[in-house]
């Protein structure tokens, strides 16, 4: 792994993670706990990724993917029909940014 070219990922991700964050402050207070919840898996995806750098270990990468993929889940949650905690679009957005990141991990693992 290139140190510097997998830094692009960590800016990639700052970007979803600065947009989530502003979403996820307009979530109700009423669903708190759910709302720390995914900010905490938001910000321990940026220690994974360091840590999957700075390891060089391929078990890291995996571990960095499956926590993108407990954030996908829950931001699905978050948009539910049901729930409607963020708007359709702010999804939409949220998705693409992180499929962003997504397809740059899988090409990683792919190596």
């Amino acid at each position: 792994m290139n140190p510097s070219k997998n830094l692009v990922i960590i800016e990639k991700y700052e970007d979803f993670a600065n947009y989530i964050y502003l979403v996820l402050q307009n979530v109700p207070r009423k669903h708190g706990v759910l709302k720390e919840k995914i900010i905490h898996l938001v910000f321990e995806q940026v220690e994974l990724f360091y840590k999957a750098i700075k390891s060089n270990q391929k078990s890291r990468l995996y571990e960095a993917d499956a926590n993108l993929a407990s954030i996908r889940f829950y931001l699905r949650f978050l948009a539910d029909e049901k729930r409607k905690l963020i708007s359709q679009k702010q999804h939409q957005v949220a998705s693409i940014k992180i499929a962003e990141v997504g397809k740059m991990l899988h090409s990683w693992l792919s190596k």
